[in-house]
Order: C-alpha cells, then sequence, then structure tokens
C-alpha cells in the first residue's frame, strides 16, 4: 500500500512538473507577445511624435520666414528712404561741390 501512495505521489508531482514546464513555456510565449506589442506601441508613438514635431516644426520655420520677410521689407524701406535722404543733399550740394572743384583746379 506505500508503494501505491508513493507512486501516486511521484505521478502527481510528475503531472505538477508538467504543468509547471507548461507553464513557463506560456508565459515565455507571453513575454515575447508583449514584447512584440510593445516594441508596436513604441513605433506608432515615435512615428506620432515624429510627425508632432515635424508640424511643429513647420509651424516655427513658417513664423521665423513672416517675421524676417516683415524685417527685410522694413529694412528695404528704411535703406529707400536713406539712399532718397542722400540722393536729395547730393541734388542739394551738387551745385556746391563743381564750384568748389573749379575753385580749387583753377587755384593750382
Amino acid at each position: 500500500m506505500a508503494e501505491s501512495k508513493v507512486t501516486g505521489i511521484i505521478k502527481t508531482l510528475n503531472a505538477l512538473e508538467n504543468d509547471l514546464d507548461s507553464i513557463n513555456t506560456k508565459v515565455s510565449d507571453m513575454k515575447k507577445q508583449l514584447a512584440v506589442k510593445t516594441q508596436k506601441e513604441i513605433d506608432v508613438l515615435l512615428k506620432e511624435i515624429r510627425e508632432m514635431a515635424t508640424k511643429e516644426a513647420e509651424v516655427i520655420i513658417n513664423a521665423s520666414k513672416k517675421k524676417a520677410s516683415t524685417e527685410s521689407a522694413k529694412i528695404t524701406q528704411e535703406g529707400e528712404a536713406k539712399l532718397s535722404e542722400i540722393q536729395s543733399n547730393v541734388d542739394a550740394n551738387f551745385d556746391k561741390a563743381v564750384k568748389h572743384v573749379v575753385s580749387t583746379v583753377l587755384k593750382a
């Protein structure tokens, strides 16, 4: 009788060991599946973040371009105003300059 109890315990332990092996295999498979799903989710999130960053960069670049264009137009306008002022000064003092040059040439 004792032998049948020992045999029963051994069979039970073998079954338990088989169950543990099966569970370990399933856990291993689940870990692999989880790793794959995690990597897929990381890839999706990375793609979304890149798209968001690209859109934000485009907004910043467009704002910078607009600001640069505005500043460029302002600088151009100021330059044209200065050029006009210089031209007016040259026109206003042209006769004086010619008289001075002629006077200097004649004295020499």
